[in-house]
């Protein structure tokens, strides 16, 4: 059970820094104008800033100036992502209360439900950040394939996909987290027989057997046998 516990929170992790890294990228939708390799124009944007790169390496990067002129959907995303991030951070920390490798939480029952906690708060992460993915490519892919749009179309960048990634990494790695409470009620229980009564026969047995017999001899005279 500890190493599917292990393994659990590596998937957790990993999905946690991917979607950090999904956040900071600026690669979530990308465009190319180019009539030539030499002349090619990059065009990238994120939920922070809008990119611009050119064949001969060079890049410009602009943050977007205010939140309130930001469309709505970046808006959501940003909060989605930002809610995947923390709660995969508070899970990472529920998550090594939890695991049995350490030796903070208490019993294993305690324990248990801690890890099972963590693995809930892990799947909740990893829906936000699926769904911020999710809403940002619908936007794309509609914008893409509407005949009647008419300004610069993008296509899926690949922040896109290491969201999607580790999205599904913390929910795999939570749901292991929630199975391992039914594993540890599932693990058989010592059984330890009550044998207060008897130890307490047997002492006062002792205690009987020990005592020196102070019951006064018996002198018999010969008037006795008369």
């Amino acid at each position: 059970m500890l190493g599917i516990q292990i393994i659990a929170f590596i998937f957790c992790f990993c999905g946690l820094a991917a979607a950090i890294a999904a956040t900071a990228s600026n690669e979530w939708k990308v465009t190319s104008r180019a009539s030539s390799v030499i002349t090619a124009t990059w065009v990238f944007q994120g939920l922070w800033m809008n990119c611009a790169g050119n064949a001969l390496g060079a890049f410009h990067c602009r943050p977007h100036l205010t939140i309130f002129k930001v469309e709505g959907y970046i808006q959501a995303c940003r909060g989605l992502m930002i809610s995947a991030v923390c709660l995969g951070f508070f899970g990472s920390v529920f998550g090594l209360i939890g695991m049995k490798c350490t030796k903070v939480g208490g019993s294993d029952q305690t324990k248990a439900k801690i890890a099972c906690l963590a693995g809930l708060i892990f799947i909740l992460s990893g829906l936000c950040s699926m769904t911020g993915c999710s809403l940002y490519a619908n936007r794309i892919t509609s914008e893409f394939f509407d005949p009647s749009y008419i300004a610069q179309k993008y296509e899926l960048g690949a922040a896109l996909f290491i969201g999607w990634a580790g999205a599904s990494l913390c929910i795999i790695g939570g749901s292991i987290f929630c199975f391992s409470i039914a594993e540890n009620s599932k693990s058989p229980r010592r059984g330890y027989a009550y044998n207060g009564a008897a130890s307490v026969v047997s002492s006062r047995t002792k205690v009987h057997s020990s005592a020196p017999d102070k019951t006064p001899p018996k002198h018999f005279d010969k008037n006795a046998y008369v």
